[in-house]
């Protein structure tokens, strides 16, 4: 069911990208943590699933304080995961199967364990070797030069034995980077292409919106409402999240565009297509596509939709903009609703609901990223107290729980937990609940969550691929029902509280849910999404 790929130099503008976090994908050697060669185990599974490429979280060397995401050495594998060979015979493997591979760039921070900042921490101040960092004297002996929080609580700066003061904008085993640095560039680039000859066709960015500080030495004038704002997880009213995000000084600074004016100039200059895509969450939202210029970044991740509710006014509202920002320009919007930072969609909205919402995403232009689980119909699952490792959780003194919910390993089959996804002790518990959301179960089941996502994505590039028309129908909005035409397909979205009527077809291409032709109409239930051809 592998769907066609597409080959031009531009691969990624409609494409459906698969997001594996490789600590709970499979583990193939009974350690209880996933691992590159149960990655490769896998991704039959992937391929059939009817995806264009996979992009994995960070595999590489890092003391694990924030899931990988405090990287030790970009140009190696943690051991947990494999080794050098590992990830080559894996991207090999994809390749084969016609998968493009995206990987992880971490380039706001270093581990705390990178030679780099062990090297700063017994150097002088003032030494070249603290110049790559952000170090500097605090206000005072107790205080440090701001008050700016950590996005994952407690203050932005650690103090070091001589009394200077490192920042970290993420926890204090995660020293930030100074881009002002020539050395710090020159560094990723080495490390982009190492990945390249290794085989990857592309790189997430992580952070991409925080390489450039302002105002580095002044307090901020709500510091904890501002971090709180910068959390998806952090529920907060619109209007005061927004005012917050329009005075961060240290998020989508004007210095990043030059950082990735360089940093296209070097994707360009390989032997095949490299693309990139930005985890930048910016404000307003519009300046997203600064990002996306013709000499910048590839894609932006839209970070809209994962915390929108189910709402046809509001989903029309997001979707129109990032249609209409996107419009003038050479690149194309990306739709996401799950990711490993974020609660899953259906914890979120609920289980049918969340099968509504990537039905009906499926059809809009642009690429399609989903997260692993996510075609199961994963929720959040429920963990002690005593299981969570997030640093937000531990930061926080258990305040925040963290996003450890959305990362419990992957469930495949067997009747109890773990599921098949370990032979030994899961580094997270997989609930029991999941005995009917495991893939062995959901396999040969047509009214399941994988059979709608394998169906539809198999349909999607049929259907939808090159399609340029787009027109919205909003006329019955009020009601909560939302659709669209593309390429000869009409797209409806019932986000309603009652089932409503629209024109019968018999040609019903793809269905969330249940319908029932009832003469010259169907019904379409709440909460359900559907394509059909008139």
């Amino acid at each position: 069911m592998t769907s066609p790929k597409a080959t031009d130099d531009k691969w990624w503008q409609e494409a459906v990208i698969y997001q594996i976090y490789p600590r709970s994908f499979f583990d193939s050697n009974g350690d209880g943590e996933g691992d590159l060669p149960g990655i490769m185990q896998k991704l039959q599974y992937v391929a059939d699933l009817g995806v264009d490429a996979i992009w994995l979280s960070p595999f590489f060397t890092s003391p694990n304080k924030d899931g990988g995401y405090d990287v030790a050495n970009p140009r190696d594998v943690d051991p947990r995961f494999g080794n050098l060979a590992d990830a080559k015979l894996m991207i090999n493997k994809a390749h084969d199967l016609g998968l493009k591979v995206l990987v992880d760039i971490v380039p706001n921070h270093f581990s705390a364990e990178h030679e780099w900042f062990k090297a700063a921490l017994v150097a002088a101040p003032g030494s070249k070797e603290r110049a790559r960092f952000h170090f500097h004297e605090g206000k005072d002996d107790r205080t440090p030069p701001n008050n700016w929080i950590s996005l994952f609580g407690g203050p932005a700066w650690t103090q070091v034995a001589d009394g200077q003061y490192y920042l970290h904008l993420f926890d204090s085993s995660q020293p930030d980077l100074n881009w002002e640095n020539p050395e710090v560039d020159e560094d990723f680039k080495e490390t982009i292409s190492f990945w390249v000859k290794m085989g990857v066709d592309g790189f997430r960015i992580d952070v991409a919106h925080g390489l450039v500080k302002e105002n580095i030495r002044s307090d901020h004038h709500d510091p904890q409402g501002l971090s709180d704002a910068l959390r998806i997880d952090v529920d907060m009213e619109i209007e005061k999240r927004e005012s917050l995000l329009a005075s961060v000084p240290f998020f989508d600074r004007a210095g990043v565009h030059e950082i990735y004016r360089s940093w296209r100039k070097h994707f360009d200059s390989f032997d095949k297509p490299i693309m990139a895509v930005a985890e930048a969450w910016v404000h307003p939202p519009v300046n997203g596509v600064a990002y996306v210029r013709p000499d910048e970044l590839h894609q932006i991740f839209n970070f809209d939709l994962l915390i929108a509710p189910f709402e046809a006014k509001t989903l029309y509202r997001l979707i129109n903009s990032t249609l209409e920002m996107f419009k003038d320009i050479d690149a194309y919007p990306t739709w996401a609703i799950s990711n490993h930072d974020s609660p899953r969609v259906s914890s979120r909205l609920g289980a049918e609901e969340a099968r509504a919402l990537a039905l009906f995403l499926f059809g809009l232009p642009g690429s399609s990223y989903i997260y692993n689980g996510q075609e199961l119909g994963l929720p959040d699952a429920e963990l002690a107290d005593s299981d969570r490792q997030d640093p937000s959780f531990i930061r926080t003194n258990g305040e925040t729980k963290g996003r450890d919910g959305a990362r419990v390993p992957m469930p495949w089959s067997g009747q109890e937990t773990p599921f098949g996804f370990t032979s030994g002790k899961p580094w997270l518990p997989l609930p029991a609940t999941w005995l009917d959301l495991t893939v062995e179960s959901q396999i040969n089941d047509e009214q399941g969550s994988l059979f709608l996502y394998r169906s539809a994505l198999a349909q999607r590039a049929k259907l939808f691929r090159g399609a340029r028309d787009f027109t919205w129908d909003t006329s019955r909005i009020e009601e909560g029902i939302l659709g669209f035409s593309r390429g000869g397909i009409q797209v409806y979205l019932n986000s309603g509280n009652k089932s409503v009527a629209l024109p019968a077809s018999e040609l019903i291409l793809a269905s969330s849910g249940s319908h029932r032709i009832l003469n010259s109409e169907f019904e379409l239930k709440q909460g359900r999404a559907i394509w059909f051809m008139q």
